[in-house]
């Protein structure tokens, strides 16, 4: 196509420049995909991050920023509003999305990438929870990225929420939980734990201390549906008339009131027969 064809398609409005050398070819407003080509196209990088992780299908967890990772031989070019460049010395092949354009780093490194930016550990937590929840990683792979990278900002926090994860954790309330658990010497109970209701239903447990049958439900907004309060109820009358006891926090108190939700789980499995001189039932 000649210079003149592409300035009169400019000068009719049927084209749109957007970066030296990226036009679309539409006058609409630009989709979520086609920013991440702009930022590909205009800065010759591959999505990563938290944006490589959308683009690979992860749900719920939207960024308005789109994420470039660049080697760091590299030139530096101008890019577009809303591109957040990273650059790195370790970026293997098989680091690299093979399949699906636009061009962007596996779920993996993606993954650990994303927590290591992340504005705080929280964030980084909840992006290697997602990431496993949504089945998007597998350990063998997230272990193949870490053992790769020498020099990783928030190793411990990624590969803490990695363990968490894979040992049941479903949500950042639940990993909150564990924390909570380790640094004030309680036992550590197991989260998820699958039970059959009435109607022969699967259901899981957010974290059951088994030796003492202490149940602990944390709570979120959605618990506040009248339909899915009841549900709650009736489960919970059911763990009752079972034997087990049951402890309820809303999400909010386990993160901004983390004293409190200790005191009443140390009261909770004392009564049930903890002690903490020996850590098993009296």
């Amino acid at each position: 196509m000649s210079r003149g064809a592409v300035r009169h398609r400019l000068a009719t409005g049927r084209w749109k420049h957007l970066h030296d050398g990226v036009y679309l070819t539409a006058p609409a407003a630009l989709t979520e995909e086609q920013r991440w080509w702009l930022a590909v196209l205009a800065t010759g990088g591959l999505l990563a991050g938290r944006t490589a992780l959308t683009r690979l299908g992860l749900r719920n967890l939207p960024d308005e920023s789109v994420h470039i990772l660049l080697r760091n031989d590299q030139r530096d070019r101008a890019y577009p509003t809303g591109v957040v460049l990273h650059r790195t010395r370790n970026l293997s092949p098989c680091d690299i999305e093979a399949h699906r354009p636009p061009p962007c780093t596996v779920a993996a490194r993606s993954m650990v990438d994303a927590a290591r930016w992340a504005r705080s550990d929280d964030q980084a937590r909840l992006m290697v929870v997602a990431s496993f929840q949504q089945r998007l990683v597998t350990v063998d792979e997230v272990l193949r990225v870490l053992s790769s990278q020498r020099q990783l900002r928030r190793r411990r926090v990624i590969e803490q929420a990695v363990t968490d994860a894979v040992g049941g954790a479903g949500s950042l309330p639940e990993l909150r939980l564990l924390r909570l658990c380790r640094d004030n010497d309680l036992p550590t109970p197991t989260l998820q734990v699958r039970r059959c209701d009435h109607s022969g239903r699967d259901r899981y447990l957010d974290a059951y201390f088994e030796e003492w049958r202490l149940h602990v439900e944390i709570d979120g907004a959605h618990h506040l549906d009248p339909a899915t309060w009841w549900d709650d109820m009736r489960r919970q009358n059911e763990l009752w008339i079972a034997g087990d006891r049951v402890s309820r926090f809303p999400a909010w108190l386990v993160r901004d009131r983390p004293d409190e939700v200790v005191q009443m789980l140390r009261s909770a499995l004392t009564a049930a027969g903890w002690s903490r001189s020996c850590g098993r039932q009296v």
